[in-house]
């Protein structure tokens, strides 16, 4: 996982780098809590409806996301999660990038994830 500084780096110039390099961007919008992440992250990849709304539930969905970026048979994909200041001083965040890390690693080169802080 890659971090960056919006101040260095905005949206669309790294979705420019993205579809350069020949693979599809998925932007996860900015969320100030870590449930607040974990339903946008459930919105913006269209998990299940038994979708658990916690870290475990995060972490199996993003392995099953990993395995259909694989086998659909198109470009791979790099999130591109937005982190708010507020986010970033809680707890949560740190086991959030380790469960996006563990996602990127599990999906090779198909997934990749850049954090923007805000």
């Amino acid at each position: 996982m890659k971090i960056y500084s919006a101040d260095a780096w905005t949206i669309e110039e790294l979705k420019e780098q993205i579809d350069d390099a020949g693979r599809r961007t998925l932007v996860i919008p900015a969320a100030d809590t870590k449930q607040a992440v974990l339903d946008t992250f459930s919105e913006v990849l269209d998990f299940p409806e038994d979708y658990g709304v916690d870290l475990d539930a995060l972490h199996d969905s993003l392995h099953d996301v990993a395995d259909a970026v694989t086998d659909d048979g198109e470009a791979p994909i790099t999130f591109i999660w937005q982190v708010p200041a507020a986010l970033r001083a809680d707890r949560s965040f740190g086991v959030i990038c380790e469960t996006l890390q563990d996602a990127e690693g599990y999906a090779g080169t198909s997934l990749d994830v850049i954090a923007v802080c805000l």
